[in-house]
């Protein structure tokens, strides 16, 4: 019997199989792509090794891509047949059990069965890791606080992995709403681990709900090599690169960003960052007809089939934004028909049922100019799209289609709320005063609207 490096024992492994296991955590962490490769080394050295099939596992299963889901299970299916369940230890029987609820649909069900595992072994990281990814697809933002936040205890400064702990727990702080502390344990852990991509992503996370627009780009560009290349993580962190760029109404470095690092996406991931900054520009009359056609002909083999809601909503949007209202029409038919499936325990039905479902309609409508179904579509759900995934941040999108919709659909009261909302939580954003500018003019009040717009511009200057 082996150990990890956290010390923990793993059954069938040899000493190679358990340090490529090793690297493979490391690789993961660090969002590097050789995590691949090393869990893959560790199959070849040991085949029936029951952690390393976990993980090539978690790896297929947490891309949200309906391809490798099926790569995953007939894989994991084969390793079942013929490993003895009986031997293995607790830990490895749990960590079976929350790849098999992953490969059957449920999320929470697996999020629970991890969170079990580390509360029993704390100092599990891939159990932490798994499951905080698992928070981040079901839109938990409590669990993606204290799922990290219970386990901090059991691990100790010299931990060469106590520093991406402390990454994964400030975007969970972030994302619950505790910005002070989330600024501070993310640039601490940045300053254990200068390449830890996901405490980097904690820190413009906080700045941006904090309306720091300007402060997040200086913090971006000061750290440019330590997050702008060699992980499965740069691109999104370029898309918030764009965000800010476009806080400020700097829509030609937001495009510049989008050309350099967005176009061209091929992974889910990817391409609903591309969509979502593309959505943004669209909101606000900016057309990009020859960027969204490239980006609606990469959509189709990614939701050919039902598997994650919050995807199916970016292939909308861009099926929307290079004018294919039949094809985004055509989509949600689809997930019409599989809402009204018998599929128990599938997390996604009630996903895209509760929030997919209404938000893709309403982008459609959206598409077409009809603003009213756009408010009557969006705002009763304003308050649980969290219930199918992303950040704030990310839904932010849908928040401001609704807010747009308000406003050109003439539903003043409405959008006086929603940009009284925005304000009140971020008066430091110049969106949220061109907003209320925009609404002002609507309503015939010129000086309300004049110093609305003078607000944002100081705000913009001074950031």
């Amino acid at each position: 019997m082996t150990t990890d490096e956290h010390g923990l024992a793993m059954t069938g492994a040899s000493a190679a199989a358990a340090r490529h296991y090793d690297r493979a955590i490391h690789e993961l962490l660090h969002f590097r792509a050789e995590v691949d490769a090393e869990a893959t080394a560790a199959l070849a050295d040991s085949p029936g090794f029951p952690m390393g099939n976990v993980l090539a596992a978690y790896l297929d299963l947490l891309t949200t891509e309906a391809a490798d889901a099926r790569s995953a299970r007939t894989r994991f299916d084969a390793f079942r047949r013929q490993a003895d369940e009986s031997s293995l230890l607790p830990r490895e029987r749990a960590h079976l059990a929350a790849v098999q609820a992953l490969l059957d649909g449920d999320l929470t069900a697996c999020g629970a069965l991890l969170a079990e595992i580390t509360v029993a072994h704390p100092r599990d990281a891939l159990a932490l890791a798994a499951g905080h990814q698992i928070d981040f697809f079901t839109g938990d933002a409590r669990s993606l606080r204290d799922r990290v936040g219970g386990a901090l205890t059991a691990w100790h400064d010299d931990d060469r992995h106590y520093g991406h702990l402390l990454g994964m727990y400030a975007f969970g702080l972030e994302e619950a709403g505790h910005y002070d502390r989330s600024e501070e344990v993310g640039l601490r852990a940045v300053e254990l681990n200068r390449r830890d991509v996901w405490g980097i992503h904690a820190v413009v996370h906080t700045y941006e709900m904090q309306g720091r627009f300007g402060e997040g780009v200086r913090y971006l560009d000061a750290r440019l090599d330590d997050w702008s290349t060699g992980t499965f993580f740069n691109v999104h962190t370029w898309w918030h690169y764009a965000l800010y760029a476009l806080e400020t109404g700097d829509t030609s470095r937001a495009l510049g960003v989008y050309d350099a690092a967005l176009a061209g996406g091929r992974t889910s991931m990817e391409l609903l960052d591309a969509a979502a900054l593309l959505w943004r520009l669209l909101l606000e009359g900016s057309d990009q007809p020859g960027r969204w056609r490239a980006l609606a002909d990469a959509w189709p083999p990614l939701v050919a089939e039902p598997f994650y809601a919050f995807n199916d909503v970016h292939a909308v949007m861009a099926y929307v934004g290079a004018g294919r209202i039949g094809e985004a029409e055509k989509l949600v038919a689809s997930r019409e028909a599989y809402a009204l499936e018998s599929r128990p325990g599938v997390t996604n039905v009630a996903m895209t049922s509760r929030v997919g479902l209404p938000v893709c309609r309403a982008l459609v409508a959206y598409g077409r100019g009809d603003f009213g179904a756009v408010v009557d579509l969006l705002y009763p759900i304003r308050h649980r799209v969290n219930e199918f995934g992303g950040s704030h941040a990310q839904r932010d999108a849908v928040q401001k289609t609704l807010l747009e919709a308000a406003l050109r659909g003439g539903r003043h009261e409405v959008a006086r709320a929603l940009v009284s909302e925005r304000i009140g939580v971020r008066p430091c954003s110049p969106f949220n005063w061109l907003k209320q500018a925009a609404l002002a003019d609507a309503l015939g009040d010129r000086a309300t609207a004049a110093a609305a717009r003078r607000r944002a511009t100081t705000l913009t200057t001074t950031a």
